[in-house]
């Protein structure tokens, strides 16, 4: 007898990535209107499906993090453009001067040191954020600063801003106990400090509240 073998279409479902934003993805995010922050969520969805991503600025970091501990005064910060590839140059001859400008205003090198942080994961409304400043600070009179670096061209929004602030004071137990967080536009070598008359619960209320749309985004159909 002829036996009939029946082709069964497959059932495996294709993966579902969840939704997830670094806290870098997240406030340039906040900052954009109408179509733009779906096609915003979409780039961030591919990205994270091809688990692509590169960094410019890795190298910047460490030369300014080197010059704050063996208190160099921007030697570093000076060395490190010409040995990032001739394509990353122009980025770092117009984001080293204002790197130095910041280290300048630490004040005494004596007086301030790095301070270890760690990362933390935040659960905003229903999305997932990483919070990862890039490193911390120690003053000699005991104050701590959790500090997180603005690259871009532009300056940061006030919506970056206060999104940016928020996140890391939120979770300030995990990155650096007692520490302020601290935004600094590299490009200018300016700080951006907590506004102290923000509502926390209303930066909530509004966080969450653009949360819930990037995940909603996240799962539309691309």
């Amino acid at each position: 007898m002829n036996s009939s073998v029946l082709s069964v279409p497959s059932t495996n479902p294709v993966p579902v990535i969840p939704p997830y934003a670094t806290m870098l993805g997240f406030t340039r995010y906040v900052t954009r209107t109408g179509p733009a922050k779906a096609t915003f969520v979409g780039g961030l969805r591919r990205a994270r499906e091809r688990r692509s991503g590169f960094n410019p600025h890795g190298q910047l970091v460490k030369a300014l993090k080197a010059d704050i501990a063996f208190r160099t005064g921007g030697s570093y910060l000076s060395g490190v453009v010409d040995l990032v590839k001739e394509r990353w140059k122009p980025l770092y001859e117009s984001v080293s001067a204002g790197a130095k400008t910041y280290l300048t205003s630490l004040g005494d090198p004596e007086q301030v040191g790095l301070a270890q942080t760690r990362d933390a994961l935040a659960t905003v409304g229903p999305l997932a954020v990483k919070i990862n400043p890039h490193f911390g600070l120690r003053y000699e009179d005991g104050r701590r600063e959790a500090v997180r670096l603005h690259f871009d061209e532009d300056p940061p929004t006030p919506e970056a801003v206060t999104a940016t602030l928020h996140l890391m004071a939120r979770h300030m137990d995990q990155i650096l106990p007692n520490a302020e967080p601290v935004l600094v536009d590299l490009r200018r070598g300016t700080t951006h400090r907590m506004d102290p008359s923000a509502k926390p619960n209303d930066i909530e209320a509004w966080l969450s509240g653009e949360a819930a749309a990037f995940t909603t985004m996240w799962g539309a159909p691309a």
